[in-house]
């Protein structure tokens, strides 16, 4: 495995959405937490296309996770996700359309924080050869720092674009990110897109 200093490799790099659904711009959404939905519509999506797009262009695998239950009711959740009910098939599991999976894109779905210890993703990754995966989505705290943390246990380069990420409040989000391991590469939008593009790294041979 190649030193982590520096840039990526597009054909060893995943790009992870996390939990990028209607359920997170929705009306009671929207009512509780009207300051992250902003951030969510205003920053992170449109950061979450500009990823996308550098990422496509290159052919790095792109991947998202749902918070989405595996039956109608719910029955199957976690502990940690008993008072969030996004039903199988539902509106509010689907992709924000802006930023919908593309034909050949793996969705993921799970009913509790860590996608590494809900899904298949581990699996997945190793199958594909990925080494590096660049996490984006919400929520900062919660599932995004799940991942990262998850992740690096499991010896992945785990990459955090911290401003296509975002928590119900600022001080939560910029808490966690002080707070992540030292492990986790932190990067803006800006400065990641070069290297999803395979510019950098083209530099470098």
């Amino acid at each position: 495995m190649k030193n982590f200093n520096g840039p990526i490799d597009p054909k060893k790099t995943a790009l992870l959405l996390v939990d990028l659904q209607n359920h997170e711009i929705s009306e009671d959404e929207q009512r509780k937490y009207p300051e992250y939905v902003d951030r969510v519509k205003r920053q992170v999506v449109p950061n979450a296309q500009r990823l996308l797009q550098a990422a496509r262009s290159s052919g790095i695998e792109v991947m998202y996770t749902i918070i989405e239950s595996l039956t109608k009711d719910g029955r199957d959740r976690s502990l940690c996700h008993r008072n969030l009910i996004i039903p199988k098939g539902s509106w509010g599991a689907q992709v924000i359309a802006e930023i919908a999976p593309g034909d050949d894109e793996i969705v993921l779905p799970k009913t509790a924080s860590g996608v590494f210890s809900s899904t298949i993703l581990e699996r997945v990754l190793r199958n594909m050869r990925i080494e590096e995966v660049v996490v984006a989505g919400v929520v900062t705290d919660q599932c995004i720092d799940m991942a990262l943390r998850d992740g690096v246990d499991r010896s992945f380069h785990m990459i955090c674009v911290t401003d296509a990420c975002a928590a119900y409040t600022e001080e939560r989000h910029n808490h966690t990110l002080r707070m992540q391991y030292r492990a986790v590469r932190q990067v803006t939008t800006e400065e990641i897109l070069p290297e999803l593009a395979g510019n950098l790294l083209a530099k470098h041979r």
